[in-house]
């Protein structure tokens, strides 16, 4: 079975009847929702909150009743993907280009799963994927000249034909070295003028399921 394949299902068994589920976006994501959709054509009630307008189509395709964020408190659980997780579970995401909604959603979310395959682990964050940062396209590129301060070379996704986000802003990719202090970096970022949100996910997964080709590992957060 492919690992991510085998990360989503794992992370599924943990959908209880009458939950209010977070819908992450990406690759892995797609088996967790095509799982529970299984799950709602057995008879769960369960309902989903889409992070994305892909996702949204995809929980429609597969049965999944949905629900307007507007009009609920929380969450119970959200299972989604990550680009990089370090050893304390700190997530770079984005790459799909749903981090905006990704993080509303963990936000509000009781417990939030990332399902990942091996791959995606690494020592300290920045070192395999870039930090996808949104911005509003109004002045972005002075934006992007603040960014880079940060120490990064910041690369518009789709260049010259930039890609749209589902709230109308642009992302950049942002190749560091390392990133070092990744809740220091987060909060710089989001203190940047034409800066919406950025992908350093910091204290919202509460545990990681890790698909090998092997089997799965779990590993639970520190509440420290």
């Amino acid at each position: 079975m492919d690992e991510k394949k085998r990360a989503a299902l794992k992370a599924v068994e943990w959908v209880k009847d009458g939950m209010i589920i977070g819908l992450g976006t990406g690759s892995t994501s797609y088996y967790a929702i095509e799982a529970i959709g299984k799950l709602v054509k057995e008879g769960h009630d369960l309902v989903g909150v889409p992070t994305s307008r892909n996702t949204e189509s995809l929980a429609i395709e597969f049965g999944i009743p949905l629900v307007s964020l507007e009009n609920i408190g929380h969450i119970d659980l959200t299972i989604d993907g990550a680009d990089e997780v370090d050893p304390k579970i700190r997530l770079i995401k984005g790459m799909g280009g749903a981090l905006l909604r990704e993080k509303i959603v963990a936000s509000i979310s009781s417990t939030e799963i990332i399902a990942i395959d091996d791959t995606k682990l690494v020592q300290v964050l920045g070192t395999k994927s870039p930090l996808p940062v949104e911005v509003v396209p109004f002045g972005h590129r002075r934006t992007k000249d603040a960014i880079e301060k940060f120490g990064c070379k910041a690369i518009l996704r789709g260049g010259d034909s930039p890609f749209v986000t589902d709230s109308g802003n642009y992302i950049y990719d942002c190749r560091f070295t390392r990133i070092e202090n990744p809740e220091e970096l987060e909060k710089m970022l989001n203190l940047t003028p034409g800066v919406v949100e950025n992908g350093l996910f910091i204290d919202l997964a509460t545990r990681v399921v890790i698909g090998t080709k092997d089997g799965v590992i779990v590993k639970e957060r520190s509440q420290d």
